[in-house]
């Protein structure tokens, strides 16, 4: 029961409700300190079953809070983005939050003023998901609000960060290209100015390929270049070099790519065997069958979510940079030799 009638739910009935102690509670709601997925999972239900999230929130805004979390998000048409999104939504409404999104147009300057606009409708803190961004300009909002950066690598010592390991990422998919036999490969490589994420990886790819005996082709694969004039320097490098894979830094370009390729005749994989990276539904189908590098997405944007609620009860809490590894699906694009 929710104490005696009339009365509002407390942290303590949900510690009662959820047979864990207090403080358990209240590291699981601010998301904060240590605590197991089974307690994390008992207290939520708790919570909710007591009506105490949605009271905390009442409580919270006659202190000035708004219990919402504005989210900079550079790219919806980004499959990435697009899950993040989502999982963050399902976390913060969890914790007694809302989200408030808006987006980028591809320049530095629409993205600080997007986040502006956000800190302007008073939101308690920012997430902010874009490779584009330079780290001294997300920095300037962290002294007023609550800011982390979540899925891209992201050390500044004013701002906390959650992202999957680009380097650790790159290499590991690299392996399995080097493992599967292929001794000259290309990597359609992203210039750092065109977005950080795709920089770190396709580069991490390149020097474990060439750690591991293998010759590498590096073909630009700048944001400007069009899948068609990508493909062409592909049919000319198979044609001159007896290159076997290709290796892209997202599943989106490794469609269009492959889509470029069947245009001039290459067979992907019995001509060419190919790889991406991202590993987001619904490209990361088992039917579709894509040889990629799957980010945890899931965890990325629920440990953000912690992450900016925790500042947001604590101002004074650390700054915590928190790199995870991805995996590598197995697919049909990926033949040995």
């Amino acid at each position: 029961m929710n104490g005696s009638r009339g009365s509002q739910p407390t942290i303590l009935d949900v510690a009662a409700r959820a047979g864990v102690s207090k403080s358990a509670v209240s590291r699981v709601l601010s998301g904060t300190g240590r605590f197991s997925d089974e307690t994390r999972e008992r207290v939520e239900r708790a919570a909710a079953e007591l009506g105490y999230v949605a009271n905390a929130m009442a409580r919270g805004l006659v202190s000035g809070r708004t219990h919402t979390i504005g989210m900079l998000v550079r790219d919806a048409s980004s499959m990435v983005y697009t899950a993040l999104h989502a999982v963050m939504e399902r976390r913060a409404s969890e914790l007694g939050y809302r989200v408030v999104t808006t987006t980028g147009v591809g320049r530095v300057e629409d993205e600080k003023s997007a986040l502006a606009a956000l800190v302007s409708m008073r939101v308690d803190g920012l997430v902010v998901c874009s490779g584009l961004m330079p780290s001294a300009d997300i920095a300037e909002f962290a002294p007023r609000i609550a800011t982390v950066v979540a899925g891209r690598p992201e050390l500044h010592p004013a701002l906390s960060s959650v992202y999957c390991d680009e380097v650790d990422g790159g290499a590991t998919i690299a392996n399995a290209v080097a493992d599967a036999g292929h001794s000259t490969v290309v990597v359609l490589t992203v210039p750092i100015d065109n977005a950080i994420t795709q920089h770190a990886r396709s580069s991490a790819m390149v020097e474990r390929l060439r750690a591991r005996g293998v010759r590498v082709i590096d073909i630009d694969a700048s944001f400007v270049r069009p899948p068609d004039d990508l493909a062409a320097d592909l049919v000319d490098a198979v044609q001159e070099s007896d290159v076997t894979a290709v290796m892209c830094p997202t599943d989106r370009l490794m469609l269009d790519v492959c889509e470029a390729l069947a245009r001039r005749g290459v067979r992907v994989p019995h001509d060419l065997s190919v790889t991406g990276f991202d590993g987001v539904y619904p490209l990361a189908s088992d039917w579709i069958g894509l040889t990629t590098l799957q980010q945890p997405i899931e965890r990325i944007g629920r440990e953000a979510i912690d992450l900016v609620i925790g500042r947001i009860d604590d101002p004074a809490r650390p700054v915590e940079h928190r790199s995870l590894r991805g995996t590598v699906i197995p697919g049909r694009t990926l033949l040995p030799r």
